[in-house]
């Protein structure tokens, strides 16, 4: 398997910045120019970690290489500190994710490496806080990605956010979220922005304009199954067909996005085909 790290200065985030490239393998019955010099262009994952991650997370703690090596899939894991995929213009210099990863991030991927910038060659995934980026993205840039994969991440309605919510990730006074509300400018800013993938998908389900919608979670996360279930009945009462993968027993843990990321390779269509060397 091939794995690239890359180290570059970014504008829209004003520091050096590292991503890991999974690349496809060159098989042993092929010559080396044969395979570098095809001029072929590979279907990409962009693949986003949680909090507390890095771009080195999904390399360690899953089989994600071979699972893209079987399927001559590029994976694109970039860092984006505990920063929500959002703007964060208030820290340091400017800290600007949600912009990179589309003005900066993509066009270098697609310019340097072999990867395809069609549609229907893209797809994104992430758990939990990537989760809460991978579906931000697959919202507001419905025209890029074919598919997107959410682990263990769910969206919320932004009228029920409120000071002392049960709910971490909807309760206002949490020094996340108070962070997050004052890099947006403010309640009403955040409310109307980018984040409010609940009342986007309220918006474009109808149209069917958005990219082909997965979700994923395990019973026993106590942090996110019971919104989980909400969201859930909420797509069903607007028509918006997902494709739901639960299971008993497991948490909000690596065990289980080691099999979700299966399930989303298999979900958007990436299936075996003999890619690759089998050791």
């Amino acid at each position: 398997m091939s794995l690239l790290t890359y180290n570059f200065e970014s504008q829209y985030l004003n520091n050096n910045h590292t991503i890991t490239v999974i690349l496809p393998d060159k098989k042993r019955d092929i010559s080396p120019e044969e395979f570098y010099r095809s001029g072929k262009k590979y279907k990409v994952l962009w693949l986003l970690h949680g909090t507390f991650g890095d771009h080195t997370d999904w390399i360690r703690k899953t089989n994600i290489e071979l699972y893209a090596a079987e399927r001559d899939l590029v994976v694109v894991c970039p860092s984006a500190l505990n920063s929500n995929y959002s703007n964060w213009p208030d820290a340091m210099m400017g800290y600007n994710m949600y912009d990179y990863f589309t003005k900066e991030l993509m066009p270098l991927v697609y310019g340097w490496l072999p990867v395809s910038d069609k549609r229907e060659d893209n797809f994104i995934a992430g758990l939990s806080m990537g989760g809460r980026g991978t579906i931000k993205f697959a919202v507001n840039y419905p025209e890029l990605f074919a598919a997107a994969a959410v682990l263990s991440a769910v969206p919320v309605p932004f009228d029920e956010l409120r000071p002392g919510h049960p709910c971490m990730i909807m309760d206002t006074a949490n020094p996340r979220m108070v962070q997050t509300i004052q890099n947006a400018g403010g309640f009403d800013a955040y409310v109307n922005s980018e984040e409010n993938v609940w009342a986007l998908i309220d918006q474009l389900a109808p149209a069917k304009k958005l990219p082909r919608l997965m979700f994923a979670c395990g019973h026993d996360d106590a942090l996110l199954y019971e919104r989980y279930q909400i969201f859930q009945k909420h797509c069903r009462e607007i028509g918006l067909d997902v494709h739901w993968f639960d299971l008993p027993n497991y948490k909000h843990e690596w065990r289980f996005w080691d099999l979700a990321i299966q399930e989303a390779l298999t979900f958007f269509g990436l299936t075996e085909d003999s890619c690759g060397n089998p050791f």
